[in-house]
């Protein structure tokens, strides 16, 4: 006999154990093994017969729950059984909630408990009515986006969103009563972090798994952070790979764009909101990593008002086909299948780029300087002649809109993020440039 997810040994017994009994009505139910070892040896039990009739009195009276004992024999010794059945409502030991995840026994705690005892209620975390939140306090543009992208992914028609918000709301199930769920405010209010802590992303660019070049962090309404932040992946993050089919330009990705978004979109659907981590994203010149405290839609969601609302907007085709779609894309992007790995903490989705040959690389690069050298020469430019053209082009921008933003400059003059960077401190270098203020709320000054 072996220790299991549902099978716990003890070689005697001690009223603490009722704890593992809570556990296990919390859980899938399960037996408790009393008089065997942990390598599944039985020991014996001298008290077994006292036991036989006081386990099932202190089960009763101290977790409200009736349990199986039975007294079995072995070669003579005698050890306890006790079968525990699941309970569809939480059982608690002294005001203390316990449950039995794989082989081991947790006290339910903060944002863990609310779940679970939400879960036995029936409700979900997204379904939560909130207090003193009306619908004066949501985002005007964020319904504006909202019935915008439902109609032109033709999830809804137009006449079905022309009503008002707080009908549309209850179109949408995200009122309760007079109250507004935890879900309208997530999706339709400015910010959502008032009221919930962690309700954001972070992305990072790290050259190894210790040096972090650059990171932002992503705020708003959870529309907004699914489009700013594939936004930002696509113009500053990964860099594109160029070529040509014919006259017109190509740009390949080191990751497939609708696999990244899946899995953007997801991360955001079936996050646990309650945990207060936001969601991590990590990208590497070779590796995506996609990491959130909540599960995948292979799994029961956390969220369903959310996923709900996600699919009438048109962000997602269907649900529960989130990971084959991800497969699927890199399959047809030559790419390595992804990794899904979850466990307790959360799940973490990680793409692998497609291996470049070292020949193949050169040749790109050679490829790359001939094609450079050939403009130029049609444009009758030598290098240094373009490069002051770009510094130029660049300084134009800034003066127009001193706020400009990295990626926003990267748009424009139609070069790398690095590029920009290596530009942006030879203008600095020169003195015509400087930073006013903090990086992230800061202003570029022209000197003239």
């Amino acid at each position: 006999m072996t220790e299991k997810q549902n099978i716990e040994y003890k070689i005697s017994w001690r009223d603490e154990y009722l704890k593992w009994l809570c556990g296990f009505a919390n859980a899938q139910g399960g037996r408790l093994i009393i008089g065997v070892n942990d390598n599944g040896e039985v020991a014996g039990l001298p008290d077994a017969a006292r036991l036989l009739e006081d386990i099932p009195n202190k089960a009763k009276d101290i977790l409200g729950i009736i349990i199986d004992v039975n007294l079995q024999d072995q070669k003579g010794k005698e050890y306890l059984e006790i079968k525990v059945d699941a309970y569809p409502n939480p059982i608690s030991f002294k005001g203390q909630y316990h449950y039995r995840s794989g082989s081991t026994k947790q006290e339910l705690k903060g944002a863990a408990l609310d779940r679970f005892l939400l879960r036995k209620q029936g409700k979900r975390w997204d379904g939560v009515p909130v207090p003193k939140v009306t619908l004066a306090n949501l985002s005007d543009r964020a319904f504006s986006h909202f019935r915008k992208k439902a109609v032109s992914s033709k999830r809804l028609p137009k006449e079905e969103v022309a009503v008002s918000n707080h009908m549309l709301l209850e179109k949408l199930r995200l009122v309760e009563g007079t109250y507004l769920k935890r879900a309208a405010l997530l999706l339709f209010h400015p910010d959502p972090e008032a009221f919930f802590s962690g309700a954001y992303i972070k992305v990072g660019f790290f050259r190894t798994h210790t040096d972090l070049l650059y990171h932002d962090t992503i705020h708003g309404n959870l529309f907004e952070q699914v489009d700013k932040t594939m936004d930002l992946l696509l113009t500053k993050y990964m860099k594109a790979m160029i070529s040509y089919q014919g006259i017109y330009r190509v740009e390949t990705y080191p990751f497939p764009e609708e696999a990244i978004r899946e899995a953007v979109i997801n991360a955001v659907i079936h996050k646990d909101y309650g945990c207060g981590i936001p969601i991590q994203i990590s990208v590497y010149e070779d590796q995506f990593y996609c990491w959130n405290n909540g599960k995948f839609d292979k799994h029961p969601s956390y969220n369903p008002d959310i996923a709900n609302t996600f699919f009438r907007a048109g962000y997602i085709e269907s649900w529960g086909r989130g990971m084959e779609k991800i497969i699927d894309e890199c399959s047809q992007a030559g790419l390595p299948d992804p990794s899904f790995n979850y466990d307790t903490n959360g799940l973490m989705v990680q793409f692998k780029a497609k291996p470049v040959a070292a020949s193949e690389k050169m040749a790109g690069e050679m490829a790359g300087e001939m094609a450079g050298q050939v403009a130029g020469e049609m444009a009758g430019e030598t290098n240094g002649n373009a490069s002051e053209k770009r510094l130029k082009k660049i300084l134009e921008l800034i003066k127009a809109n001193p706020e400009i933003t990295m990626p926003e400059v990267v748009s424009k003059v139609g070069i790398s993020l690095r590029s920009v960077e290596r530009n942006i401190q030879e203008l600095q270098k020169r003195n015509v440039l400087k930073r006013v203020g903090a990086t992230k709320n800061g202003r570029w000054e022209v000197m003239e």
